[in-house]
């Protein structure tokens, strides 16, 4: 019955993968029904991470229907032109930073087009700042406070002593300096734009053409949306340092809303705020792009960590004893497995609830899967993720493109560097803050 399952778990995920996009969320339910026909209780369902990100989208959706989102880019562009020659160092910091403060790495997607432009009008070989800027965006949500993998894994880990702010101040740095890292390699990777025999055919061809810098029409309170958005953050990690264990500023018998409450409340009066003091007309906000893609994620965490919760829950004893002690020998295997299931699950916050329960119950110690956390942003395996597509896309010098064997694209060698570093920079802090 136990390979039975095992195959049921499996083929969900395959399925989902296969589907892509919200069809993950889907498989999941469809796995935990079929695991149910053969005898197993359901787990729980992780209402509480899905209406975080809920709670989240909907401020981010209110912000950019008030134009914040627009202000951002402008401001992007604004950095990015005065300092083109260094395009690869600053595009990646750029779209983390932005990654960072949105919870979702699909505001990439705004800045891609600036990018490439500014690359192209350097003679800089575009697939240099663009694969290190989406691999950037991806791992950045591991220490976005405000992600869906982030509320998850530390919520999962506050039982074993680790709190939500040291998760923060271990993730925030390892990725950020794997990032400027993987950057520095990025610089020199591929021939040089104008030694670059596929760029020059398409020169010849006409392909390559210079696009006008895209004037975009800042609403008034564009700039407030955004300061309201980055207030209710900085209220979000404030108060979590007020209650927290480590920091025990407010005793825990004082406490009336918890972390995650917190957050839900913090994000949907921020959302509240915008509409109101910038004139937001709400029922835009259900046709954002952010709103729609938050939703997507909703229905994927919900599908997935259902199912990897129903399973680990049925059989966490005989997980122990099968692979009880290897991951204390070798941790290193912990970040291994969720980079490869990351490039099927195509989702931090998925790949995080699916696996993470099992390490936790397989004994792995605190650092080794704080330092391994980084490695479920490895979505950039398969060149079919939306942000991977989008660089593609965007970048008509054909020096970012997808070859003949799948996995020769320019994404792979900056973003394994970045997960490699990230790893290794998470043992070494985690060892010395946890």
């Amino acid at each position: 019955m136990l390979v039975l399952e095992l195959l049921i778990v499996f083929g969900a995920i395959f399925l989902g993968a296969r589907l892509g996009s919200i069809g993950i969320g889907f498989a999941g339910g469809f796995g935990v029904l079929l695991l149910a026909l053969v005898g197993i209780k359901p787990g729980a369902m992780p209402i509480d991470v899905i209406l975080i990100i809920a709670s989240v989208i909907a401020a981010i959706a209110t912000m950019q229907v008030a134009g914040g989102m627009d202000f951002l880019v402008a401001e992007t562009e604004k950095l990015l032109r005065k300092n083109p020659k260094y395009i690869t160092y600053f595009a990646p910091i750029v779209t983390y930073f932005m990654t960072i403060m949105a919870g979702t790495g699909h505001t990439a997607f705004s800045t891609l087009p600036v990018i490439a432009e500014v690359a192209k009008e350097q003679g800089i070989r575009p697939s240099r700042p663009l694969s290190i800027a989406v691999v950037s965006s991806q791992v950045a949500i591991t220490a976005s406070p405000i992600s869906a993998a982030v509320v998850f894994f530390s919520g999962a880990m506050e039982p074993l002593g680790v709190d939500y702010l040291q998760i923060l101040m271990v993730c925030i740095p390892t990725t950020l300096l794997a990032v400027i890292l993987a950057s520095f390699v990025s610089n020199f990777l591929g021939r040089e734009l104008k030694d670059d025999p596929y760029y020059l055919a398409r020169l010849e061809a006409g392909l390559v053409k210079r696009r006008d810098s895209k004037k975009v029409e800042i609403l008034p309170h564009a700039v407030r949306s955004v300061w309201i958005f980055l207030a209710a953050i900085v209220v979000v990690m404030v108060y979590a340092t007020l209650i927290s264990d480590k920091v025990g500023i407010i005793a825990k018998q004082n406490i009336i809303l918890s972390r995650d409450n917190a957050i839900i409340v913090f994000m949907l009066t921020a959302a509240t705020s915008i509409a109101l003091f910038c004139k937001v007309e709400t029922g835009k906000v259900l046709s954002a792009s952010t709103f729609k893609s938050g939703m997507s994620a909703c229905v994927c965490v919900l599908g997935v960590a259902w199912l990897g919760t129903t399973f680990v829950t049925a059989h966490e004893a005989e997980i122990k004893a099968l692979a009880g002690g290897i991951l204390q020998t070798y941790p290193w295997l912990l970040s291994m497995t969720l980079f490869f299931a990351a490039m099927l699950l195509y989702s931090q916050a998925s790949t995080a609830k699916a696996l993470m329960p099992i390490a936790i119950a397989l004994g792995a110690s605190n650092v080794t899967l704080v330092a391994s956390f980084a490695a479920v942003s490895a979505l950039f395996i398969l060149p079919t993720y939306p942000t991977l597509l989008a660089a593609v896309e965007m970048d008509d010098t054909g020096s970012t493109r997808i070859g003949k064997y799948v996995f020769d694209h320019p994404f792979i060698i900056p973003g394994t560097i970045t997960i490699f570093f990230a790893v290794l920079f998470g043992f070494i802090f985690g060892g010395i803050m946890l």
